[in-house]
């Protein structure tokens, strides 16, 4: 056949033109172009070969405190007194580092500088001593974006929390709004002999009852609030209320599960941002059930801190102060630096309207503030309330909501309920000297602790529920290390009985798989290594599914080259043999991917 002669030449011309090249070989440069790839995915994988030591980070409580050079040397003292041998120790931006040999080490040590630094007797805790990592790169490898692999929660350890979603405190807050639209609706359509609810409470769980005065009240209403122009999602009935013609609105199944849904998804986004301020690699946030949320944080040893930024519930509103005249129903009072201040019950926007918020300074006093951003809604009522009431004071309002476990004995039996509470202050009183809109500060905190905090919460996004925590687990670091040291020693006994079989079987190609394997590894840790990818056991199994595959398909194009020998020079039965294997090649790992 004369094409099957044309395959086996040594030399091939190239359209006739031109130099022509030796079968099976490149230009230089994509044999240089390899080289650097391969180099390059090396220098990238490198900081996987220096793990990190186990740490201790040791901060104080107040977010005003600083670790200084005393905090530092009070620490080591107390460790070599226990005899614990430390690896070295370091002040870092916020806190004192210690490196101590090993992961046993790293508890005992923790709980020698509780008692060192947190006395029982002398009050609240003072310091926060976090179980930590402490990267071990070299310097130079660190300046050129060198990281090691970030490890899952089954490798490095880490928190697992999973936090129930308070649905009947979600509900009756949103009933409580529609309550409040509800009796507006009827004061703008002259809609007339409602008791108010300053004088009857409406709202009964997630049911509001309205008692009237007479039935032709009630009926014109009735007919008012079936009108789905005016009210949706909600059954509405006549009932005795309190001995008189009332109507019943009971929430429908259909518009539940939807709040129900906008809760969990909005309680989602706004722990996935607050997860992100804490700078955890490749968290878990996802929701299970009809009211719960699962959140795992790998690499996290500090879960006082962590529950600290996730079980704070917070939200702003943006209110009034009262005018001396106002009506006594429509103003709530607080105190404010030691005197009562009264506000107007009704905001001008609330967090919820926030789109970003950053602590920076005051120009003037150099003061801590935080600039906040609104949405158009929030930007435009913001607009339209400031700007006729230029030289009135307005106020922030800081609302968190925290829940408490109340023990109470049923029939001789404990039981323990979650119950939430929310706590409302005054952080700001300001005279408003302009139109605001969408974009001004907040001025007046408590310091820049506060300041920090409250632009977190403000960024993360409010909850549309609260929120506890109903299973707290910690997967201990010796776990993980022991994770660790059972998925590398697997993946090096698979790589090793791969390479030998194959050198055994296909001689000088099978060192050829083995050098093409060894570089396929290296180019996965690189690429994870860069892009931050986190590391779990799974993971590990996939690598080494990787590497079967990828032996696979070297069998393949081993086993069509033998074959191939049989009727071609060597170096065209190689070409051949990467050919004609390739569509199998294909189809298994199209397979594979799927």
């Amino acid at each position: 056949m004369a094409d099957e002669g044309l395959v086996g030449e040594s030399l091939i011309n190239m359209g006739g033109q031109g130099p022509t090249r030796q079968i099976n070989t490149f230009s230089i440069w994509r044999y240089l172009l390899l080289i650097i790839v391969i180099g390059v995915a090396a220098l990238y994988a490198l900081p996987n070969l220096w793990q990190p030591d186990n740490a201790l980070q040791v901060r104080p409580v107040d977010t005003e405190g600083v670790a200084d050079q005393a905090l530092l040397e009070r620490s080591v003292a107390a460790l070599e007194a226990a005899n614990i041998e430390l690896i070295g120790s370091e002040l870092t931006d916020d806190n004192a580092l210690l490196r101590v040999t090993s992961p046993d080490a790293q508890v005992s040590a923790q709980e020698i500088l509780k008692a060192e630094l947190n006395p029982q007797d002398a009050g609240p805790a003072g310091y926060t001593i976090a179980l930590n990592q402490a990267a071990t790169t070299p310097q130079w490898l660190r300046d050129i974006g060198g990281k090691p692999m970030s490890y899952g929660l089954d490798l490095s350890g880490g928190v697992h929390f999973l936090l129930q979603v308070d649905m009947d405190s979600f509900l009756a807050r949103r009933s409580k709004i529609t309550a409040d639209t509800i009796q507006k609706l009827f004061q703008d359509n002259d809609l007339r002999g409602a008791t108010s609810q300053r004088r009857f409470n409406w709202v009964r769980g997630t049911d509001i009852t309205i008692p009237f005065r007479k039935e032709e009240n009630r009926d014109a209403v009735l007919s008012f609030l079936r009108d789905p122009n005016n009210l949706t999602g909600y059954d509405i009935n006549t009932a005795t209320v309190d001995g008189k013609p009332g109507v019943r609105l009971r929430l429908q199944e259909q518009e539940k599960r939807s709040l129900e849904d906008y809760a969990i998804q909005q309680n989602l986004q706004s722990l996935r941002n607050r997860v992100n301020e804490l700078g955890v690699s490749e968290p878990l946030v996802q929701r299970l059930g009809r009211s719960r949320i699962v959140l795992d944080l790998p690499g996290v040893r500090d879960s006082a801190e962590a529950k600290k930024i996730i079980n704070k519930f917070a939200n702003l509103e943006f209110r009034l102060v009262a005018q001396a005249d106002a009506s006594f129903a429509d103003i709530e009072e607080f105190e404010y630096e030691g005197a009562p201040v009264r506000l107007e019950r009704k905001n001008i926007v609330t967090g919820e309207q926030v789109t970003n918020a950053q602590q920076d300074y005051d120009p003037d006093s150099g003061l801590p503030q935080v600039s906040i951003s609104l949405d158009a809604d929030g930007g435009r009522r913001m607009n339209e309330v400031t700007k006729v009431n230029i030289g009135n004071p307005m106020s922030v309002l800081f609302l968190e909501q925290k829940t408490f476990e109340r023990k109470r004995v049923v029939d001789g039996e404990e039981v323990v309920t979650i119950e939430t509470t929310e706590t409302k202050r005054v952080i700001s009183v300001a005279t408003i000297q302009a139109a605001l809109g969408f974009n001004f500060r907040i001025t007046g905190l408590g310091g820049l602790g506060e300041a920090r905090e409250l632009a977190l919460l403000l960024r993360a996004g409010a909850l549309a529920a609260p929120m506890y925590i109903v299973e707290e687990r910690t997967v201990g670091p010796q776990l993980g290390a022991e994770n660790i040291k059972r998925g590398f020693t697997s993946l090096y006994i698979g790589l090793a009985l791969v390479a030998v079989f194959m050198m055994l079987y296909y001689k000088l190609f099978g060192v050829a798989a083995v050098v093409a394997l060894a570089a396929n590894l290296i180019l996965i840790v690189a690429i994870m290594s860069v892009l931050g990818a986190t590391l779990t056991l799974p993971g590990i199994a996939g690598i080494v599914l990787t590497i079967g595959m990828a032996v696979d398909a070297n069998v393949l194009i081993f086993s069509r080259i033998r074959e191939e020998l049989r009727d071609r020079a060597p170096q065209a039965a190689i070409q051949a043999g990467f050919d004609r294997a390739f569509v199998t090649i294909l189809d298994a790992n199209i397979t594979t991917f799927i």
